[in-house]
């Protein structure tokens, strides 16, 4: 999987939400957050490692497109940034009526499932195209999650790969993933990458990668998932890459 990196998915505080009407472009440059779909969903430039220019843009639907980007970090380090989009709560940010958090003793089989298109420019650009999805030792937090971080990587472009240790290669939900265990500081991070790559996913169950997680004594029933969010770790550039949809739906 290339460059082994200590992966810290910090993230920016969303504490001053602009609220983004459905089809009304907005540009995000920094760390700027936006409200979009009507509340559903908040996307998040969330520059946090970088204090190069980068801006994305939103229709005010649940999308966004990294529009520019001068990022140039190195692949041995973590990246420089993760615009993304996010339901649930996010370092205190909560979306609207998202049905989180959720306990994982109460996360069942088709209990939470999420799509997500994008685009993916290739290139130069080294990034990856990942889920970060957070589970909290209680049902919320004001700040960094103490439980444990699932990525799901879809694919990368460049020299990175998952950090920590590849444990396993495991097929969930008729998808087959290499299994990488870390432990940063505070919480367990656990990554699903997919051996084969992909620009998109549809009602991906995220019952199948909490349960193995769990089974593999990372992550307890007594913790609760609180926030699935979708985007691009960005080390070089980026320009172009987009989620062109994103969807996450709590039954």
């Amino acid at each position: 999987m290339g460059v082994r990196i200590t992966l810290v998915a910090l993230a920016v505080a969303a504490s001053a939400l602009v609220a983004t009407p459905a089809n009304a472009a907005t540009t995000l440059c920094e760390s700027e957050t936006a409200t979009v779909a009507g509340g559903a969903y908040v996307v998040q430039n969330n520059e946090w490692n970088s204090s190069a220019p980068q801006c994305i843009s939103t229709s005010g639907g649940a999308d966004f497109t990294v529009t520019s980007s001068s990022m140039d970090s190195p692949t041995g380090q973590p990246p420089a940034g993760y615009p993304s989009i996010f339901k649930g709560c996010h370092w205190g940010a909560c979306t609207a009526n998202s049905g989180l958090p959720i306990q994982v003793s109460g996360l069942n089989s088709g209990k939470v499932r999420t799509s997500w298109s994008t685009t993916q420019p290739g290139g130069s650009n080294v990034y990856d195209v990942a889920y970060d999805i957070w589970f909290n030792q209680t049902s919320s937090t004001g700040g960094q999650p103490d439980g444990t971080e699932i990525m799901i990587w879809l694919a990368h472009n460049g020299n990175v790969g998952p950090a920590g240790s590849k444990v396993a290669t495991v097929t969930i939900g008729g998808l087959t993933y290499d299994v990488w265990f870390g432990r940063q500081a505070g919480w367990n991070l656990v990554s699903y990458a997919l051996t084969t790559p992909r620009t998109s996913v549809t009602g991906l169950d995220l019952y199948g990668v909490t349960r193995d997680s769990v089974n593999r004594g990372y992550i307890q029933d007594s913790w609760w998932l609180i926030d699935v969010e979708a985007g691009f770790e960005l080390w070089k550039g980026g320009t172009g890459l987009a989620t062109n949809s994103f969807s996450v739906t709590v039954d």
